[in-house]
């Protein structure tokens, strides 16, 4: 076997000398390299930015979705929304492991596993599109993809449906990060709330901030914020349009009698919502930006101009023990859990 570079650069076509994340394109060619590992994929479940993005550009319609998604990787080797830039991850059973990794790894042949990196570095090949499950962003294929040496991976617990691991795997980085940011007797706002990642994240504040905090939900509609309020998630539940930053403002400023979010987790999946998280905080809390439509550009310039000293941390999709944090929610809340259940699973 050829050797490879522990991340993956040995796989990088164009332009020459980047990791394969922000690589125009990678070699999907399944000729395994000494340190990666093969995988049979299953289902790909496709980050909510993208997804959106791509429903929209094939106007609903199945066919479309499929053709754009194939294109995508056929171009690119991964499959990486130019748009958005973002992936999402993948399902499948370990087939073949690289010569090097032997006794480097605890993975086996036929072991079940989540990849826990973006579909954005992975290289992959879809040689069938058999379902496309619009409703949950999961697409059903058959296929094969890389992990890299430096890539992190779940194996598919086996006390969980896994169409349900593997929606909850996909953003398990927010919940983690929802866990360990906020302070006891915190006020945290998280927008998109009653979403797939935003109701992990309101658990997780809830018991951070404790009987002293506040937590807020921030929904579009309604029925989504009805679905959170089932399983008690927050203290106040508001709807309101991210994208209008003035009006979500002057709802925050009214529950928080005028203090403001000391943390703000945003979890939306449409762009233009980043100066409703910088205004709902207080001018030295913190902004979570998890969702994958936000502008840096538009965030740090935002925030200059309207002289908000905020701390704001780009959303990274993997923070110790995020796997654990995401699936241990599903095993604590039987609320959360028949939710999920019945949305993604």
């Amino acid at each position: 076997m050829k050797k490879g570079c522990p991340y993956g650069t040995h796989r990088v076509i164009e332009p020459k000398g980047v990791l394969p994340q922000p690589a125009l394109k990678i070699d999907n060619t399944m000729e395994l390299y000494d340190n990666e590992i093969l995988i049979d994929v299953q289902t790909l479940n496709v980050d909510s930015a993208s997804f959106t993005q791509i429903k929209q550009e094939a106007n609903g319609d199945t066919q479309k979705i499929k053709e754009i998604m194939k294109n995508i990787v056929e171009t690119r080797g991964k499959h990486q929304n130019p748009v958005t830039g973002s992936g999402g991850m993948l399902i499948g059973i370990v087939e073949k492991i690289g010569s090097a990794l032997e006794g480097k790894t605890d993975l086996k042949v036929g072991d079940k596993i989540a990849t826990l990196v973006s579909l954005s570095l992975t290289p992959l090949r879809i040689d069938e599109i058999v379902e496309v499950r619009k409703n949950i962003d999961q697409v059903d294929i058959k296929g094969k993809a890389i992990l890299f040496e430096s890539g992190i991976y779940a194996v598919i617990p086996s006390d969980l449906p896994e169409n349900l691991a593997l929606s909850v795997l996909d953003v398990a980085g927010a919940p983690a990060q929802a866990a360990k940011l906020p302070k006891p007797g915190d006020t945290v706002l998280v927008i998109g709330g009653a979403g797939k990642s935003g109701m992990l994240c309101l658990y997780e504040a809830r018991k951070k901030v404790g009987e002293n905090g506040k937590v807020i939900c921030l929904g579009y509609s309604q029925s989504s914020l009805e679905r959170a309020k089932t399983a008690n998630l927050a203290d106040i539940y508001l709807s309101a349009d991210a994208t209008n930053a003035v009006e979500v403002m002057e709802k925050i400023k009214e529950v928080t009698d005028g203090e403001m979010a000391d943390v703000t987790i945003n979890c939306v999946n449409v762009p233009n919502t980043e100066m409703t998280s910088i205004l709902s905080t207080k001018d030295d809390g913190l902004v979570y930006f998890f969702s994958m439509a936000t502008s840096f550009t538009k965030a740090a310039l935002g925030a200059e101009g309207v002289g908000k000293d905020t701390t704001m941390i780009i959303g990274n999709g993997y923070t110790k023990g995020h796997a654990e944090v995401a699936l241990q929610i599903m095993r604590e809340s039987e609320e959360l859990r028949k939710i999920y259940e019945e949305l993604y699973a």
